[in-house]
Parts: structure tokens; C-alpha cells; sequence
């Protein structure tokens, strides 16, 4: 078990009715950012005896909206159940299942002699909309596979190597558009609402992070104010999308299957990084689903990062409830897989299923170094570079290449890139955009500064704090721009204006 302050209470989930998203920073941070080894101490796989690997994670979001009785805030799974005509609302019941499934499928696996693996990535939304809705069976099937205490005690500490929570963005932020000032409250939003869920213990063992959409800010000034929170936030490294990123020369990745080392450089010049696993090819639930990863591993030998070979990594995302496939095939598939495993190397040798931060301490552990990953950037990058040089960097220099690009070339843009490059998250958005902004604007013009007002009880902790902010971080969900014109962006006008009531 992690060590972190003894002196730590449980946090409340649930505070006037509102999701425990702020009060704690100071708690939060203290627990988070510590050097300890996480998987190490459990992990049951040796390095040398593996080939190859593989690593898949489970993307769940519903977003909140205003369409509860009298236009209460309400999860969207819940108006799916409460509206079961309505499009695919039907699917309802089925998505619930998914989200609990894996606090079923870890333990059948283990007591069959299996050594699965998976990473969850669950937005702040949806965990509270399920406790919402009163489905705390849900959230106690997670907590099974996720909390030594709440694990029966033939079971304690037994689901620990098996499963690895990723952090995100609270409300499902796409980041590139999300205003700079609020990655952080977004980030650190989503660990105080984990720890209450969860505990203490739990939180200290997030290393990794999942970007929602996958969605990879390509401004300069942005990535470095992304990547400097994840660091701030104790996040050692995160998940990218391989057409999200180049070399650091402008050229497609060589060594996808190998950790990267993401280099963000501001328009001032300063530069900082962090360790990157590549998510590969596109947007298609299908590959985890059907396991492909598992089966694209054992295609693969060991390769070299500095002086030491170690077996690459197959790193693959897919949302853990749409589509059919993920629904229906799914469990079997995932099943089948680690039974293979089992015949073929016990699970423990071969090709094996690991966890991000397991791989990444364990192939540190062999004696590779961070600075020996091969280096990365967004894509776009590269051409702003070119015409600035980095080490005399200006904010003004960096924006006139920047305007200068768009006039050459009509396809490059500073919004970010995802998994989902035909859809874009700022064109045709405005309606929902400048709110957005607007909203973000008055917030910390108002509210940053109450917290230099001393009181006796930190601003954060208040509830009105927290319901303010509660409404700028929904606004920024990203679903009131994925689904298009109508009711979503309806939803987003109403969210703005109830915090901007709100405000002081």
C-alpha cells in the first residue's frame, strides 16, 4: 500500500448536493505527487521473460445536463432511461452494465488463473450521475477492483496489479479549446471527486492520463500549460493519439510502439516534458473491443531505448460502451484473450497484458532512462519552428508564423488533433464557444479574486464556490459541440446563463 499523510479524513462525494470538485487542493496535491512505485511492489510479470506487450483502457463518459424535472441537472443515462423511445436511448440498461462489468469480469478472470490487465478512464460526469441516480451498485462493483478495503477479505490486494484508473478532465474538456486557466481546475476537479469515490490510496496510485477525444492541444502555449498541470497534478504520463503527434524533424512516428518523451515548447521559449504512451491508428472501438491489440502484440520482438532492449507496448483506447461490438462482443473476446495468454506463457511471459505505469516502472526499473524516449510534438509544430527559432522564442514571432502558416496552407490550424480529425471542435461552434469563454472570463475575474480575501474557511471549500464552478466546467463538456446544432447547444446556453446568475 502507497504511503501518503496519515492525518488525511475521507473526503465527502456529495457536498449540498453537489459533487466534491474543489476545497481539497492542498490535500489532493500532497497525495499525488510522490515518486513511489506503484505497480512494483505487485506487479507478477518479470520484464525478461516478455516479448511484447499490450495495454487497453476503457474510455465511459455521460455528460450532465439540464433536463432534469423543472430542468434540474441530471446525467444523460438517466434521461435515456427515463426517455427509452428517444433515439438509442434503449440502450440504456446496456450501457449501465458496461459500466459496471469490469468489477465482474477482473475477479472471474483471477479465480480462473488469468492475469488480466485493463486501465478505466471515467469522466467526473458520469461518476456522479450514476451516484445521481441512485446507482451506487455501480460505483461499490468498482470500488470491488479499485479499494483494498472494499475488497472481501479472501480478495484484499488481489485485483490491485489487474487494474489501473486513468485521470481526465472532470466534464469531458476537449483540451485545445478548453480555456488555459481552467485545465487545471478540470484536472484537479476530477482528483478530488475520485478520492472522495475512492479514498486517498486509491488517487496516489493515478500516474497516467487520458486526454477526452484524445484531443491534443498544438498551440504551443497551450501544450506547455497542459503539460506543466498534468506535472503539477503528479501525472507521470499520458495517453497520445499517433496522428496527433510527429518527430521532432515534422515526420510521422517510427517507434510507435515505444514510449515517447512529448516535448512542449511555449512561445517564450521554455520547454518541459512528459512521458507519452501511443495510442495507435484511429477512432475505431472495434480494436479494443475485438482485442486487437493482444493480437498486434504478438507480432512484435523486443526493441532498444538506449542501451537496453525492452518489448514494445501495443497501446489502444476505446469508448467502453458504444457501438455493438463493444456491447455485446466484447466480454467474450476480452476472455478469450487472457485464456490464450494462460496457454501460451501462463500469462506472465511471452505476450502479456500490462498496465501503463506497470510497463513504464518496470522497463525503468531495467535501466531505461525518460531522456533516452524517443521525442515527440504535436503535429504542426514542426513548421512553427522552422521560422522561430527556439532559442530566441517571442510570444508575437511565434503568432505571426502561426498566421502566416494559415495563409500558405487553408488545412493548418492550432485547434489540436484527435481521433476524430473529420470532426472539428471550434468551427461552426461559436454559439457555444464564446459563451464558453465568457463564462470562463467572468469566473476568475470575480472569483480569483475573493481568494485573496482571507476567511476562515478557504473560498474553494464553499459551496458557492463549487456551484460556479461546477457550471464553467460543464459548460466546457464536450458533447454540447460532438452532437451538433439543437438541443446540445441549446443545453450549453442554459448551463451558461445559470452560472453566469451565480456569480457574485
Amino acid at each position: 500500500m502507497l504511503s501518503f499523510p496519515t492525518t488525511l479524513t475521507p473526503l465527502p462525494e456529495i457536498i449540498d448536493g453537489l459533487p466534491n470538485i474543489s476545497g481539497w487542493e492542498t490535500e489532493v496535491l500532497s497525495v499525488v505527487n510522490h515518486d513511489q512505485p506503484v505497480f512494483l511492489p505487485t506487479t507478477n510479470i518479470r520484464l525478461e521473460d516478455v516479448n511484447a506487450v499490450f495495454a487497453i483502457a476503457l474510455h465511459m463518459h455521460q455528460p450532465t445536463i439540464p433536463a432534469g424535472n423543472d430542468g434540474t441537472l441530471i446525467s444523460n443515462l438517466q434521461y435515456m432511461f427515463e426517455h427509452p423511445n428517444v433515439g438509442d436511448n434503449h440502450n440504456a440498461d446496456a450501457f449501465a452494465y458496461c459500466y459496471s462489468r469490469m468489477g465482474d469480469l477482473i475477479p472471474e478472470l483471477v479465480n480462473q488463473g488469468c492475469n488480466p490487465r485493463v486501465m478505466l478512464d471515467y469522466s467526473g460526469n458520469l461518476l456522479w450521475g450514476l451516484r445521481q441516480m441512485g446507482r451506487g451498485d455501480i460505483l461499490d462493483n468498482l470500488k470491488r477492483i479499485t479499494c483494498v478495503s472494499e475488497a472481501p477479505p479472501s480478495e484484499a490486494r488481489t485485483y490491485q496489479p489487474y487494474v489501473e484508473w486513468l485521470g481526465t478532465m472532470w466534464s469531458h474538456a476537449v483540451i485545445p479549446s478548453t480555456p488555459i486557466a481552467d485545465i487545471k481546475l478540470q484536472i484537479i476537479a476530477w482528483q478530488h471527486h475520485f478520492a472522495a469515490i475512492f479514498g486517498w490510496e486509491a488517487l496516489a496510485r493515478v500516474k497516467g492520463f487520458s486526454p477526452p477525444e484524445m484531443h491534443l492541444p498544438n498551440h504551443p502555449d497551450a501544450l506547455f500549460e497542459f503539460v506543466k498541470a498534468l506535472k503539477e497534478c503528479g501525472y507521470r504520463w499520458l495517453l497520445v493519439q499517433e496522428h496527433s503527434v510527429e518527430t521532432i524533424n515534422g515526420q510521422s512516428l517510427t517507434h510507435k510502439h515505444l514510449p515517447h518523451r512529448l516535448i512542449a515548447r511555449n512561445s517564450q521559449g521554455e520547454t518541459i516534458s512528459i512521458t507519452a504512451l501511443i495510442k495507435t491508428q484511429g477512432s475505431d472501438t472495434k480494436l479494443v473491443a475485438q482485442m486487437q491489440p493482444y493480437y498486434e502484440a504478438k507480432t512484435l520482438s523486443k526493441q532498444q531505448i538506449g542501451s537496453v532492449f525492452v518489448p514494445p507496448i501495443v497501446s489502444q483506447i476505446g469508448d467502453g460502451e458504444n457501438g455493438g461490438v463493444m456491447m455485446n462482443e466484447f466480454p467474450s473476446a476480452f476472455k478469450q484473450a487472457w485464456w490464450d495468454m494462460v496457454n501460451n506463457g501462463g500469462g506472465k511471459s511471452g505476450f502479456v497484458g500490462m498496465c501503463g505505469t506497470e510497463y513504464l516502472e518496470l522497463i525503468e526499473a531495467a535501466g531505461c532512462k525518460p531522456e533516452d524516449y524517443p521525442t515527440c510534438q504535436p503535429v504542426g509544430q514542426h513548421q512553427i519552428w522552422e521560422r522561430v527559432s527556439p532559442d530566441n522564442s517571442q510570444p508575437e514571432a511565434v503568432e505571426n508564423a502561426i498566421q502566416e502558416l494559415k495563409q500558405i496552407n487553408s488545412n493548418f490550424h492550432m485547434d489540436g488533433a484527435s481521433w476524430t480529425n473529420h470532426i472539428s471542435w471550434v468551427k461552426g461552434y461559436e454559439n457555444v464557444l464564446s459563451p464558453m469563454y465568457q463564462l470562463s472570463s467572468l469566473f476568475h475575474q470575480k472569483v480569483d479574486r475573493l481568494q485573496q480575501v482571507d476567511s476562515a474557511e478557504p473560498i474553494t471549500r464553499q459551496s458557492h464556490y463549487r456551484n460556479v464552478l461546477l457550471h464553467n466546467l460543464l459548460l466546457q463538456t464536450s458533447c454540447f459541440r460532438y452532437w451538433g446544432q439543437g438541443a446540445w447547444t441549446d443545453y450549453a446556453r442554459e448551463i451558461y446563463q445559470r452560472g453566469e446568475n451565480l456569480l457574485p
